[in-house]
């Protein structure tokens, strides 16, 4: 009998301590395009001023291409019909005046950004101050979401390692094209033309001479197009296009202070162009500069994604010194 109570009294309390175990949340993998956002939003809010701040911030520009693409492919929907995208934007007219920012909340990776107000004015506002945040965030969110893919299967880097002191992670498809010393060229086929990557090294003086880096970058690069980058035809050269100003930012790549330039380039005596993006990495212990540069040629397709992995390509680059 004793025994029986005490089996029943251990059963008791097994049961009530189960009760105060807190249900495991199931975080599911988030999914979806690269570069996309699903934005839900009203019809009326979303056709009007809300809709149009939304686009101008959102659906920006990107810097660099030669026709105008998106920052982001915005998905309007008018109720929640997922939760597993990786970008969401919640915009609701209430009396609750707010703004959250979540990670992770329905799956993941996943950001998920709450915006309320009790009238337009308040939605806007919001969006004003928070838009350049929200970008970031979702921009880092992409990059690193491109390089779990390019992982799947990659490249081997020890002609990189051996050469540069530097690791880089880069997709299987990716080939050798040209080893020269100093000098590498990685390109990918596509359907309607290429992608390329290209790494070497100049010193100091190449890029901070006269103060003056953005033309001390596009002289360069115009100098290694003239040495290696040619089409079938005589006499043609890789330039930077000279119609056009390219985008200059500071950056941080692998710790390391570096120059960030996007623009377009052309192929001088032949009709070929496409769009660039050039990391110049400074190496203040041996004085001189790692340049990593991606550029693509496809004439008859959208390159705002293909210039995005280039991107995440060259931001996985290691110092392996």
């Amino acid at each position: 009998m004793k025994k029986t109570l005490l089996l029943v009294f251990s059963l008791v309390l097994l049961f009530n301590s189960c009760k105060d175990i807190p249900e495991k949340v199931v975080i599911v993998p988030s999914s979806g395009k690269i570069n996309n956002i699903s934005l839900i939003i009203s019809d009326q809010l979303w056709n009007g001023e809300v809709g149009d701040s939304i686009r101008k911030k959102f659906a920006a520009p990107v810097d660099g291409l030669p026709q105008e693409e998106p920052l982001f492919t915005i998905n309007q929907y008018p109720v929640r019909f997922q939760n597993d995208a990786r970008n969401i934007i919640i915009i609701r007219k209430e009396e609750k005046n707010s703004y959250k920012l979540k990670e992770n909340e329905f799956a993941e990776p996943q950001n998920v950004v709450h915006i309320s107000g009790k009238n337009v004015s308040e939605i806007l506002a919001h969006i004003e101050t928070h838009a350049d945040e929200i970008i970031k965030k979702f921009k880092a969110t992409e990059i690193s979401e491109s390089q779990k893919n390019i992982d799947i299967s990659l490249l081997d880097d020890k002609k990189i390692r051996k050469k540069f002191g530097i690791s880089m992670h880069l997709p299987s498809t990716y080939k050798y094209a040209l080893l020269k010393p100093g000098f590498i060229w990685m390109k990918r086929e596509i359907l309607s033309g290429n992608n390329s990557i290209l790494i070497y090294k100049v010193p100091f003086r190449t890029i901070l001479k006269n103060n003056d880096m953005t033309g001390n970058i596009i002289k360069m690069r115009d100098s290694i197009g003239a040495l290696y980058i040619h089409s079938k035809v005589r006499n043609t050269k890789m330039i930077t296009e000279e119609s056009y100003a390219p985008y200059f930012f500071t950056t941080k790549l692998d710790g390391k202070r570096a120059y960030e330039t996007k623009g377009t380039w052309e192929l001088k005596g032949d009709f070929m162009s496409g769009s660039f993006v050039n990391y110049a990495i400074m190496d203040r212990k041996k004085r001189n500069f790692i340049i990593i540069e991606g550029f693509c040629y496809a004439p008859s397709t959208e390159k705002r994604d293909l210039m995005h992995e280039m991107e995440a390509i060259i931001k996985s680059t290691k110092s392996l010194q």
